[in-house]
């Protein structure tokens, strides 16, 4: 049977417990640590292994895990690494659309240019053709190249 100076001191731990817990839950979360029993036994001065099995405390574990689940369910992440992590994820999908939009664009562009280009070869070749055929008939006459003239200033 446990002392009533060992029940005092249960009771503490459980106020210091429950106290942390609602702080964990509402994102005061240590620098480096995350939203779990961690540093949920850390910031109520008790040790760890106290929340797990058939320990004082693990009645208080499993409640913390079940509203810390609820509170992941209804989109309030307590943890800033989580929310971190999950902006990051997300700015990641988007940056990869974006990439692979700008691929395509790039593509249809490349493709874009290359049809006026051989378009332009093509008629440069038509052109060299027919003016090797009209330098070997004797019927077909040059003109003689335009006259430049030079426009006075006036003076």
């Amino acid at each position: 049977m446990p002392t009533k100076r060992g029940q005092a001191q249960r009771a503490e731990n459980e106020i210091r417990i429950r106290a942390a817990k609602d702080r964990l839950l509402c994102g005061d979360i240590p620098p480096r640590g995350k939203c779990d029993v961690k540093p949920l036994a850390s910031e109520a001065a008790v040790d760890r292994t106290a929340f797990y099995g058939t320990r004082p405390y693990s009645d208080l574990r499993v409640e913390f895990g079940r509203r810390l689940n609820a509170m992941r369910e209804a989109g309030g992440i307590p943890d800033p690494r989580e929310a971190q992590v999950a902006r990051l994820k997300a700015g990641n999908t988007r940056l990869r659309e974006r990439f692979a939009q700008s691929e395509r664009t790039i593509n249809e562009l490349i493709d874009f240019r290359s049809q006026p280009l051989a378009q332009l070869a093509a008629q440069h070749e038509e052109i060299v053709r027919l003016r090797e055929a009209a330098a070997g008939t004797s019927t077909v006459s040059r003109l003689p190249a335009p006259r430049t003239t030079v426009i006075g200033t006036g003076s």
